[in-house]
């Protein structure tokens, strides 16, 4: 909406054509490193293609997410070896020499009862194994890694109180805000 609205290129996560995603949710312990890698393979080429296309671009995911929340609950959850960890990590250090941060991330903060809705209407069937303890693991960490790792700027957009696929006035909020904090425009 935001892409449309702004006339910007949007980047979505490869999900439908990732090799490994419901090999994940069958087995997580098995196929985090690989799932993880592959992630963050398609983030990084994605961050290649933006820097090197001169648009404006919004993505759905950032790299960050990808290590700092996602690769982060799959080690805290005893899902990965330490030794697998650190070389993914390694990996993500050495290409964050030529990564760019975002100019703003947003950040749709939901409750796991929200979550839970979303992935119900997606109808993935390999997500709906997911247990609440991974979906409250994962909310925890966007607040950590929002609140106290990520060093550029974010703006929060709380999703539980605002219907932004169907209500203009919330999707003008959001717009209103996004004009305030990338432009200096004040409505």
């Amino acid at each position: 909406m935001l892409a449309r609205h702004y006339r910007w290129e949007a980047c979505y996560e490869s999900v439908d054509t990732n090799p490994y995603l419901e090999d994940y949710y069958r087995d997580i312990r098995r196929w985090s490193f690989n799932l993880e890698v592959y992630f963050l393979k398609e983030r990084f080429r994605d961050l290649l293609n933006i820097l090197q296309s001169g648009r404006d671009v919004i993505q759905d995911r950032t790299i960050y997410e990808g290590v700092y929340v996602f690769m982060q609950n799959n080690r805290e959850m005893g899902y990965l070896s330490k030794r697998d960890y650190d070389t993914y990590m390694e990996l993500f250090e050495q290409m964050m020499a030529v990564v760019h941060m975002p100019d703003l991330m947003i950040y749709l903060r939901a409750s796991v009862p929200h979550l839970v809705g979303n992935i119900q209407k997606r109808g993935r069937d390999y997500e709906l194994t997911m247990n609440l303890e991974y979906l409250e693991n994962l909310n925890h960490r966007y607040d950590d890694f929002i609140n106290k790792i990520y060093k550029g700027r974010v703006m929060t957009v709380d999703k539980d109180s605002l219907d932004f696929e169907h209500s203009s006035r919330d999707f003008a909020q959001i717009v209103d805000r996004l004009d305030a904090t990338l432009f200096g425009l004040f409505s």
